[in-house]
């Protein structure tokens, strides 16, 4: 059976982030790695970050396989010396990605719970059980003849998955969004569902905090959903505490998602529960534009944000994050939530 690894990004004593590897408990740097590469005669490329080794991700996994094998307890003295023990190191956002693009309202019941609360005029006069009828059946016929809805999201959001959140001081209606993020690994163009997970490199925990009362305009209604106002601010994507390689986490709709708002269960959902699973996502934003390696895809949120619980972030309190399979754990997020200054 293959040793298994993660990516990350990681930095200690307070000097500059590096990407590395994850395997027994040690973290190996990227540029750490010339000696052993040269040792063994193997082919890798990277400038040291995690964005770089994904920009060739299909020539360098094949080595670091090897290096996780090498890191394995009495393997290879020589990289065990230059490696450090995870536990030591801070934890950054694993792969600063280039684009980031979220997949909107793309969970079955998450959605139907939303058509249930808000009565828009297509439902009104309803009662709550017949708009829970009414939302089942839209949701199921945009499950088999609709497409995806995307936005784009700034990458200065991007923060580790032990950072404060920090919660702007204009706004009161700060709320978590936990997803499945889904990392490209090779550039990709008009790809076909049923190839689409060859191009994933791996999957890591996000949580797309949304700021709720910024997401309308309702000075210009004709223009939509304002995503740069409500979904851009500083720290609001928490992302890792890993880079999972696909190989090792399975059938990506076979996930668990789940979150806690200061101790209390909020989401937990599987990942089946998607109306356009992974595969079809990225067959869709491949006929909108180019994929690149490293790039980041937020595949929607399933039901129990806080604004359904009637609970939204403040200062002082903490929020974790899980994605668990039946393979591989993604990792747990540990953010807590205090005021941004002014």
């Amino acid at each position: 059976m293959a040793t298994t690894f993660k990516l990350g990004t990681f930095s200690a004593a307070g000097c500059a982030p590096f990407g590395g590897l994850v395997a027994a408990g040690r973290v190996i740097a990227f540029g750490a790695l010339q000696d052993f590469v040269a040792r063994e005669r193997l082919d890798f490329h990277s400038d040291g970050s995690t964005l770089s080794v994904l920009d060739e991700w299909e020539r360098n996994f094949p080595t670091l396989q090897r290096v996780a094998e090498a890191l394995e307890p009495a393997a290879d003295q020589a990289l065990l010396r230059r490696a450090a023990p995870l536990e030591a190191l801070a934890l950054h956002a694993p792969v600063r990605s280039r684009n980031i693009i979220c997949s909107g309202a793309n969970y079955f019941k998450h959605v139907v719970d939303i058509v249930v609360a808000q009565v828009r005029p297509e439902t009104q006069g309803m009662t709550p059980e017949q708009r829970r009828e009414f939302g089942v059946r839209k949701m199921t016929d945009r499950r088999l003849h609709g497409t995806p809805y995307f936005f784009i999201k700034a990458n200065s959001t991007m923060i580790g998955p032990y950072d404060t959140v920090t919660l702007p001081p204009d706004v009161s209606s700060m709320d978590w969004e936990l997803e499945l993020g889904v990392v490209i690994g090779r550039r990709a163009r008009f790809v076909k569902r049923d190839t689409a997970l060859q191009y994933v490199a791996g999957y890591m925990v996000v949580n797309d905090l949304t700021i709720r009362e910024r997401v309308n305009r309702t000075d210009m209604q004709e223009m939509g959903m304002d995503w740069v106002g409500s979904k851009c601010a500083p720290g609001a994507l928490p992302t890792g505490p890993f880079l999972v390689p696909a190989e090792f986490v399975g059938d990506p709709q076979r996930l668990r998602i789940s979150l806690r708002h200061n101790g209390r269960l909020m989401q937990d959902e599987g990942t089946d529960d998607m109306i356009f699973p992974c595969a079809q996502l990225i067959e869709a934003l491949s006929t909108f534009m180019v994929l690149q390696p490293g790039d980041l895809i937020c595949t929607g949120s399933p039901s129990g944000n806080g604004i359904h619980h009637g609970v939204l972030l403040k200062p002082g309190d903490l929020i974790e994050g899980t994605i668990t399979g039946a393979r591989e754990s993604l990792g747990t997020q540990r953010n807590p939530c205090a005021a941004e200054a002014a």
